[in-house]
């Protein structure tokens, strides 16, 4: 078994645990915004392949007390580095740190990109080479107050870039973080479901391929395909399965729309180009003069949160009008409104029945759940 760390949103922990347990992780220790467990190459690779909410799979190849860099730089140079790649990958190295008392994380940085080259110095006389833009390798280091621990990842790009985005609006939402909010939600594929704020959709598709079963993994590659001892043909029969257990007859009832006709023509044209359009009926126009498009279902919204004044106070007069079309239009509906704005329950005038602290990025945000109840707005 190979020790490893998964990281995610911070809020999405336990989702990830119990998702990765699913594809064959032991040894589960949940921390801040990760996961700690242990596994096998090819559950890795399944893990890479199939996680909708993990951001990035690391193996943990090195682990110590420190006092100073040179002690770093002893801690990578002991490990075996060519058991896992060759001198002809690209490497970077990043490093990130909590209470850490070195001055220059850069100078960390710098050291182990030196004891790696050295490494391979002594064993083959050459080094690799160092690509910041698009390396083969991604080596991190993490320094808490006394110990330091380094990672080779086993993604590449990070594990929310599906690869269907093709056409987008400023600050999507993260495609692990929306898929995140579909899952809090209790959301099942046998329900309508709608965003009625969907920008350039990355809710919407997100529930698409999960009620398809399109594994998130199949439009990209991964770092460890660059492994010395990937095992492509077991890697080609995962994709394989993954492919055969699409369900395309699958019926969905999936709603999008958005004030900005704009936002909605970039939906349409993302969901044309990876063949998912006929799943999702799309329209425009305001929420606050929409009607349910079923008599029941699911609602999941980002809506616009603001940070000047002026939006603070735009955003004020909009709740309450929210709150009114949700209890007019959407009896029978649980709707989720996932904000930063910690207002929003008290100006739109109803109680939540759950509220989910889930951040994006840095900001510290809630899902709120309303239940709208037949006969009730309460």
């Amino acid at each position: 078994m190979i020790a490893c760390f998964a990281t995610t949103v911070r809020g999405l922990e336990q989702l990830l645990a119990d998702e990765l347990t699913a594809l064959g992780a032991e040894n589960i220790n949940v921390v801040n915004a990760g996961l700690e467990f242990s596994a096998t190459i090819d559950s890795i690779m399944r893990m890479n392949l199939h996680s909708r909410l993990a951001s990035r799979i690391m193996i943990r190849l090195g682990y110590s007390g420190y006092r100073d860099e040179d002690d770093i730089y002893k801690i990578a140079q002991r490990i075996e580095w060519d058991k896992w790649f060759h001198i002809g990958n690209s490497i970077k190295v990043s490093t990130n740190a909590m209470r850490c008392p070195l001055k220059s994380l850069d100078f960390v940085t710098l050291r182990v990109k030196d004891a790696i080259c050295d490494y391979f110095v002594d064993k083959v006389d050459a080094r690799p080479n160092v690509d910041k833009a698009a390396p083969d390798m991604r080596i991190y280091v993490f320094l808490d107050a006394d110990s330091a621990t380094i990672y080779l990842d086993t993604s590449g790009d990070t594990l929310f870039k599906r690869g269907y985005r093709r056409l987008k609006l400023e600050a999507p939402i993260r495609e692990n973080l929306a898929f995140g909010l579909i899952k809090l939600s209790g959301w099942t594929p046998d329900r309508p479901f709608y965003d009625p704020m969907c920008g350039s959709g990355t809710i919407v598709v997100e529930a698409i391929s999960y009620g398809l079963n399109i594994a998130p993994g199949l439009n990209r590659n991964f770092a460890f395909e660059k492994f010395i001892g990937f095992n492509a043909d077991s890697y080609q029969a995962m994709r394989d399965d993954a492919v055969a257990a699409i369900r395309q007859d699958q019926k969905l009832q999936i709603y999008a729309s958005d004030i900005n006709r704009t936002a909605v023509e970039i939906a349409k044209q993302n969901f044309q180009q990876i063949k998912l359009d006929q799943y999702v009926t799309f329209s425009s126009g305001d929420f606050l003069t929409k009607t349910a498009p079923a008599n029941n279902g699911v609602l999941i919204t980002n809506p616009p949160y603001g940070v000047r004044l002026d939006e603070l106070d735009r955003l004020a007069e909009l709740y309450p009008q929210i709150g009114s079309t949700l209890k007019k239009q959407f009896a029978g509906w649980d709707c989720y409104f996932f904000t930063g704005d910690l207002r929003l329950p008290k100006l739109v005038r109803l109680k939540p029945s759950r509220k989910i602290p889930v951040y994006n990025g840095a900001i510290e945000c809630r899902l709120y759940e309303f239940k709208m109840v037949n006969g009730s707005n309460r």
